[in-house]
């Protein structure tokens, strides 16, 4: 499996025509080193509590509810450059879904091909996005992420269509970059993680969108401690859906949930 080819296409037509895109070097250094210290402090704070909030994984350290673990995470959901492309795939009424970390453990990490939140376009077009900013260099050894491109428009699941979605796809390529890249990628593509094949974790964060007539992966507002929400400025509390009536009622309707891989 060779990494992915560099593409002379414009962003959005990337997204459009294979699910995914790179942005080189979105992170400045400096603010990649104050991700990493965050990240590595709570972990070490959490223990074996980290990630509670959210689904665990076998075989990877994970990181929940981070939009209320410091404006260095906040800073990355409210990035207008990735904004801007989310809101290509999803269409400008846009909210967070959820704010994750992932470290694909040395010798694990591998993943079946899924859709994220097992999500299908429906009738108004796409609904979930991500994105994935690299904290460390992501290489053909230490987990990177495998994509199908052009499988967002497919309108089917993996586990629908193939024999067996942990087994190499004929067309994926692997998607390498270096640490303070990111990947903005249409969560409806087939896409996942690769096993690390180095003795060190590989790192990364994830931010999750979703459309705003859609639950949220994670309800923020359920989850963010009211002295973080008072904080937080006019853009922020409008991307965490914190002041819409109408995430009020789909989180109320117990509609969403925590499962990343269905």
């Amino acid at each position: 499996m060779a990494p992915v080819a560099d593409r002379a296409l414009d962003a959005r037509q990337a997204l459009d025509e294979l699910g995914f895109v790179k942005l080189d070097a979105v992170l400045r250094p400096d603010r990649r080193a104050r991700l990493v210290d965050r990240i590595e402090a709570l972990f070490a704070e959490e223990g074996a509590h980290a990630g509670a909030e959210f689904k665990r994984e076998a075989g990877a350290h994970r990181l929940a509810n981070l939009a209320d673990k410091g404006d260095v995470f906040l800073e990355c959901a409210l990035e207008p450059r990735t904004v801007e492309l989310v809101a290509h795939v999803l269409g400008p009424r846009l909210k967070l879904s959820s704010l994750n970390a992932r470290g694909a453990d040395p010798g694990e990490g591998g993943q079946p091909l899924h859709a994220d939140v097992g999500a299908i376009a429906d009738a108004q077009g796409y609904w979930v996005c991500n994105t994935l900013w690299m904290l460390d260099d992501f290489t053909a050894e230490n987990g990177s992420m495998r994509v199908v491109p052009g499988s967002h428009r497919l309108g089917r699941l993996p586990q629908d269509a193939v024999a067996d979605p942990r087994a190499p796809h004929p067309d994926e390529v692997l998607v390498t970059g270096r640490a303070g890249d990111v990947v903005v990628m249409n969560a409806h593509v087939w896409h996942a993680g690769t096993r690390n094949r180095t003795p060190g974790r590989r790192l990364a964060l994830h931010v999750f969108y979703c459309r705003s007539d859609k639950p949220q992966q994670q309800c923020q507002k359920r989850l963010l401690r009211p002295e973080t929400q008072s904080g937080l400025s006019a853009g922020a509390r409008a991307m965490l859906a914190l002041d819409d009536p109408a995430n009020d009622a789909l989180s109320a309707a117990g509609e969403g949930g925590s499962g990343f891989l269905k």
